[in-house]
């Protein structure tokens, strides 16, 4: 066992006690710190596999921007973690039947010939100047296309779902009406008036 292995073995269990801890954390603020600690980990083990650019990614986007905004959000609202515990036993045989189902594909996939427990070879070293977002954009943009466009417009309809169940009617603000606007006539806006002509003296 090299010292590569070590990394790796040490980064995943790592990665799997924070991930328990994310789950069963009671507190909401302990668990978003615990997910911060899985997400650094997971951008380790992307390191060892030489997907630099996935791992900064991982630690910009997610650690550096979507977790700080939800501590922020869960640190600034009154949360009644009394509320939140109250409904735990009663969903508990669900989330235990989902969690099975998990483990059990996870074991299957595990036990294909592509992660079984024979040795794989090394993977060969990369050239000076490979590039493995270069790599990544080539089979996105080409074997995964569809399932990339897929995604854009999935994550489309959700936002628009979002800014649609979260929009409010309020009276004090002005905003306006299409129908109203396609509706008026050149009699309700414009209005001809006859004024006699001045003569100059």
């Amino acid at each position: 066992m090299n010292f590569q292995d070590i990394i790796f073995y040490a980064f995943s269990a790592v990665l799997i006690v924070s991930a328990l801890g994310v789950v069963t954390s009671r507190n909401p603020v302990y668990s978003a710190l615990l997910l911060v600690l899985s997400f650094i980990t997971c951008a380790g083990l992307w390191l060892l596999l030489e997907a630099e650019f996935l791992a900064i990614t991982l630690v910009l986007v997610y650690v550096g921007a979507v977790m700080v905004l939800f501590l922020f959000v869960v640190m600034m609202l009154d949360i009644n973690l009394a509320q939140l515990r109250e409904g735990f036993w009663r969903w508990f045989p669900v989330g235990g039947l989902i969690a099975l189902v998990i483990v059990a594909e996870i074991a299957l996939i595990m036990s294909g010939s592509y992660f079984g427990l024979e040795e794989m070879p090394a993977p060969e070293p990369k050239p000076a100047d490979y590039s493995n977002t270069k790599e990544l954009g080539r089979v996105l943009y080409t074997e995964y296309v569809y399932a990339f466009e897929l995604a854009a417009v999935l994550l489309l309809v959700a936002m628009v779902a979002a800014i649609a169940l979260t929009l409010r009617h309020r009276d004090d603000k002005k905003s306006l009406d299409i129908a109203k606007q396609v509706s008026v006539r050149k009699e309700d806006r414009l209005r001809i008036v006859s004024m006699p002509a001045e003569k100059k003296e």
